[in-house]
């Protein structure tokens, strides 16, 4: 997955990209810079402002709708029932109004990027390793492994972004959410040396979750 986040306030830019740490994003500050970057990649997801220096966001919402159909956010700070209703009539897929909720911001961006996503198989298969996140039902070598919520919960959030390291701070947030706050700095070190311990032969030199000192976690498989 791979976002373009088109707003001219570059603190609030990277306010959300930080937020949206699970897929990859790219900031741009103008149209300009927008068009450029649409006709040299594609994107997932287009969260866009409607005042930008180089022109109206809903102008150009309308042009891209008629060679694209990719998902797009319209995050500004005009409120008014006209404005929102003229969004979502210039091809907006959802509509937020400054200021707003980062936690309801990553809500509204996951949802739009599941409806983009063909549905994926029930059980995911790596290796020697079957797992299924909806049944709760994972397997080690066709031996069922008996995993807490946590735990599940941290192995989908590994495997569905596999290949890539995940930061302490990103899975805090995600495993706990609001309760983050409160959690002990060493619970999700807790968590990954129990998965560990179910999981890999050797726990100590782990195949699969792998530690990147400094950063996080990544599942190697």
């Amino acid at each position: 997955m791979k976002l373009l986040i088109i707003e001219d306030d570059t603190a609030l830019g990277r306010g959300i990209r930080l937020a949206l740490q699970g897929p990859e994003s790219a900031l741009v500050r103008t149209l300009a810079e927008a068009r450029a970057a649409l006709a040299e990649e594609d994107f997932d997801l287009l969260i866009l402002d409607v005042n930008l220096p180089d022109g109206n966001g809903l102008d150009f919402l309308l042009q891209l709708r008629q060679t694209s159909a990719v998902p797009v956010i319209v995050l500004t700070a005009n409120d008014l029932e006209t404005d929102i209703v003229a969004g979502l009539d210039s091809g907006a897929d959802d509509y937020i109004t400054k200021p707003f909720s980062l936690a309801v911001l990553r809500a509204r961006v996951d949802a739009q990027l599941r409806r983009a996503v063909p549905p994926r198989p029930r059980t995911v298969e790596l290796g020697e390793f079957s797992f299924d996140f909806e049944g709760m039902d994972f397997r080690r070598r066709g031996t069922a492994v008996e995993l807490s919520k946590t735990e599940q919960k941290l192995l989908r959030l590994l495997v569905e972004n596999r290949g890539r390291t995940l930061s302490r701070e990103f899975l805090v947030d995600r495993i706990w959410g609001r309760g983050a706050a409160y959690v002990d700095e060493n619970a999700l070190s807790v968590t990954v040396k129990r998965l560990r311990n179910k999981l890999e032969d050797q726990p100590s030199r782990p195949r699969f979750l792998k530690t990147v000192y400094g950063i996080g976690y990544t599942w190697a498989l």
